[in-house]
């Protein structure tokens, strides 16, 4: 169907969806911001944590409803309970590390109210030292792609990691972008029924990417907008399970590119699962390096 090209709608409920697995105290901190900054109802699905993060903020009196979903079923499937079970027109999908800055959905609302023919809107990201996140990017090209794969953990810098991170996206400047992290965004919930919500195929990363894309293939558009702001602490519970979560990773980009590479770009596809292995092989080995690095010294 697409965007209707109507009027801006006014004074849009929001509901925020944080999907939280092993947050610990970063949950109730991500719930108060998000209330803080004029969040109508807040949704936190569960992930099976083991951590007592859904009980704490239960018992904190916060204003959220947790759902829990009995195990882990990955972040698209537990954003999509979430937004199953809320009711605004306009829905924030979270991760439950990050820490709204005021006036941050105020200013996303307002984008979604003034263009209805746009779907997803996301934030500048940063970092806790206030450095920016690119959670702004291209879709990339299979040379970028391969490029970015080959050599991101190596030279951070160079120029196909710089082309798919928009690292030339200008400071300041609302722009259109091909995808916006899912750490944090604000959706149009007709846009996301519409699509059938994030693709339950990917358990953890890319499903943003995915989402976006199948977004912009149907006529909506994705902005990027940093002048509403939020801090993501990356990693608090995907550290705990560093190769799960590496292969989880690498899994994702390959599905990502069996769904979306056509025609005879399809004959590459063994060379990108090949790439991709060796990408995963190599970060798994760095990981296991720098856990001896970190392991304390026996006193023999």
């Amino acid at each position: 169907m697409g965007p209707a090209h109507s009027g801006p709608a006014s004074a849009a409920t929001v509901s925020a969806v944080v999907v939280n697995h092993d947050a610990g105290a970063l949950l109730l901190e991500c719930v108060t911001s998000l209330h803080d900054d004029g969040a109508a109802e807040i949704v936190v699905v569960d992930n099976a944590s083991s951590d007592g993060s859904a009980d704490a903020l239960e018992a904190s009196g916060a204003a959220a409803r947790v759902v829990r979903t009995g195990h882990n079923l990955g972040y698209g499937a537990g954003a999509n309970r979430g937004i199953a079970a809320s009711s605004g027109e306009l829905v924030v999908v979270s991760n439950p590390d990050v820490v709204v800055h005021g006036g941050a959905l105020a200013k996303l609302v307002g984008v979604l109210e003034a263009d209805p023919t746009v779907a997803i809107a996301g934030p500048r990201i940063e970092e806790p030292d206030g450095t920016r996140y690119p959670s702004a990017r291209r879709f990339p090209s299979f040379v970028d792609a391969t490029g970015h794969a080959l050599l991101a953990g190596i030279a951070p810098g160079n120029r196909y990691s710089r082309r798919y991170r928009m690292a030339d996206l200008e400071a300041g400047a609302q722009a259109g972008v091909d995808w916006v992290s899912g750490a944090f965004f604000l959706a149009r919930r007709r846009a996301l029924e519409e699509l059938g919500g994030f693709d339950e195929g990917y358990f953890m990363y890319a499903e943003d990417t995915d989402l976006c894309w199948r977004a912009r293939r149907a006529g909506w558009g994705v902005l990027y907008v940093p002048g509403a702001v939020v801090t993501h602490r990356q990693g608090v519970s995907t550290a705990r399970r560093p190769y799960r979560m590496l292969v989880a990773h690498h899994r994702s980009v390959l599905r990502f590119a069996s769904r979306t590479t056509r025609g005879w770009r399809r004959l590459a596809l063994p060379l990108v699962a090949l790439v991709l292995a060796l990408r995963l092989g190599f970060l798994c080995a760095r990981q296991a390096a720098g856990a001896l690095h970190r392991a304390p010294r026996r006193a023999d």
